[in-house]
């Protein structure tokens, strides 16, 4: 598959088969996911592979503000937290930052490296789709994240049971512009 293919074929997906996603499966997606651009090749990204009660635990109690969200991560045979290392991203070794955009660099590299997770998942015969509104702290707590990194978002995996088309793309003349 062509980096085209992948990037134009790969779709958010919300349903899913009742099928297990091997470990080692899953080991090799996050090694090519680790190939991701990061912040002065800090590489804060770290996953947590969420399955079972836990991850049912999660759909049922952590989405009220968004419960279809939930009935999607039940749905799910896995669901990946996606987590950074604070305090890293756009940071000089003194602690200052390096640029104005200060400790918000991470949610770039995080969003870098979650779209790099789903394509190599996509690439392997895997849905995702990334999800950002959830209860964190709830979540935080259930999967005891350390105090030193931060949920940025959830991703549910697995096989696809639905084949959305895609949706329609801005023109380029409206997505690019030259100057000189």
């Amino acid at each position: 598959m062509t980096a085209n293919e992948c990037i134009r074929g790969r779709r958010s997906i919300r349903k899913f088969k009742d099928t297990k996603v091997d470990h080692e499966l899953l080991a090799e997606i996050v090694e090519t996911a680790s190939y991701a651009p990061s912040w002065k090749h800090t590489q804060i990204v770290r996953y947590i592979a969420v399955e079972g009660e836990l991850k049912d635990k999660i759909g049922r109690d952590c989405t009220s503000t968004f419960p279809n969200n939930g009935l999607i991560i039940q749905n799910a045979p896995l669901l990946i937290a996606v987590t950074a290392i604070k305090n890293r991203c756009g940071y000089e070794r003194d602690g200052s930052f390096t640029t104005p955009r200060k400790d918000t660099w991470q949610m770039f590299d995080a969003g870098v490296a979650s779209e790099a997770f789903c394509l190599a998942a996509y690439e392997k015969g895997l849905g995702t789709v990334i999800m950002g509104i959830f209860d964190g702290d709830a979540i935080s707590s259930l999967l005891q994240i350390p105090d030193d990194r931060e949920l940025i978002a959830l991703i549910p995996t697995g096989y696809a049971d639905e084949a959305p088309a895609a949706p329609r793309r801005k023109a380029v003349e409206e997505l690019l512009s030259f100057q000189e």
